[in-house]
């Protein structure tokens, strides 16, 4: 594959998303030319912080799309070098008619992964998934590689937090994958941890609010981990991993994205050690939320191996979430 060179144009999909914003924001800042979408129900204005990054007025393109619609996805992709695709699942999602949404959103990738082959000038597409489509399977080792995926079934069983968007994203991923087979569509699958860290969306994102209780509201009551390890990726480092398999002539199939993993008990000790200033509860509390699934390790082994480096650590990540929270005017402590 011929690389992408700095002048090419890249569409970003979802744009005003946590990562996607991020992902939109260090592109432009390479030197990419970006167009991206955002779905016709989104009050456009929801969009307008895009308009202020670095570089947008004169290198970004924001276009309307239908979700029902695949073909509306067709001006944003033509001429495009290359795609990336974060379709959003709400994971706070119910199991309500559980068929008709799932089948939606497949139809959406498949839309638009059959855009990318109307375009003739797409070189490589980059599906934004999950570890959520690795972990969950009843016969899991204690470290995971991309060969692993999650048992539906089990997580039904399970029931997790977030089981919708754990069974939408497995299911959506692997009809991702076998479309790309089929088609010859060279297509690079992500599968990040817990994105966490500094963000530049209006509004603190779910997947930052969701890990701030302890040091926002200094308590762990609406946090429910599974035991085991929890892994984190800094927002930064999976945008740079985003742009660096869109780069590399050898990159192919699936790859886990995730710097760190800690239990839930040393997660708190960090925080309460590094944020003296905000009450921290110790651990105890949260024993009783537990799950009897032990979640595993996560390696990125495949990632390094062709090259890729990590920059940012777990304080990292917290600092710049807090930093980012305080920008937005959220009361810490």
């Amino acid at each position: 594959m011929e690389k992408i060179n700095d002048k090419g144009l890249v569409c970003v999909t979802g744009g005003t998303g946590y990562v996607t914003s991020w992902l939109i924001m260090r592109l432009l800042q390479s030197g990419y030319s970006v167009n991206t979408t955002i779905n016709n129900n989104l009050d456009q204005e929801g969009s307008s912080f895009l308009k202020k990054l670095p570089n947008a007025s004169q290198k970004l393109k924001i276009f309307i799309t239908n979700p029902e619609d695949p073909e509306s996805f067709y001006p944003a992709i033509e001429g495009c070098n290359g795609v990336i695709i974060a379709h959003s699942v709400d994971f706070e999602d119910t199991y309500d008619d559980e068929e008709i949404k799932i089948q939606r959103s497949i139809n959406v990738i498949l839309g638009i992964l059959k855009a990318c082959l109307v375009s003739k000038t797409i070189k490589r597409v980059i599906y934004t998934s999950s570890d959520a489509t690795l972990c969950f399977n009843e016969g899991c080792p204690d470290v995971v590689d991309e060969s692993w995926w999650s048992d539906v079934n089990f997580i039904k069983k399970l029931k997790p937090s977030g089981f919708f968007y754990c069974i939408s994203k497995t299911l959506i991923e692997k009809e991702a994958i076998n479309f790309g087979e089929k088609c010859g569509l060279d297509l690079v699958c992500i599968n990040h941890a817990w994105v966490f860290g500094p963000f530049v969306t209006p509004q603190c994102p779910i997947l930052v609010l969701r890990q701030m209780p302890m040091i926002i509201e200094g308590n762990w009551t609406n946090i429910e981990y599974d035991a085991g390890a929890i892994p984190f990726v800094h927002v930064d480092d999976v945008a740079r991993a985003h742009i660096f398999l869109l780069e590399c002539p050898k990159a192919k199939g699936r790859y886990i994205c995730s710097c760190v993993d800690v239990t839930p008990d040393e997660l708190s000790q960090f925080l309460r050690g590094r944020y003296p200033q905000y009450q921290i509860p110790n651990f105890d509390c949260l024993k009783v939320m537990t799950k009897a699934f032990k979640f595993p390790h996560l390696s990125s082994k495949k990632l390094l191996d062709i090259g890729f480096k990590y920059k940012y650590n777990l304080g990292d990540m917290y600092d710049g979430a807090i930093a980012s929270c305080k920008q937005v005017g959220l009361t810490l402590g």
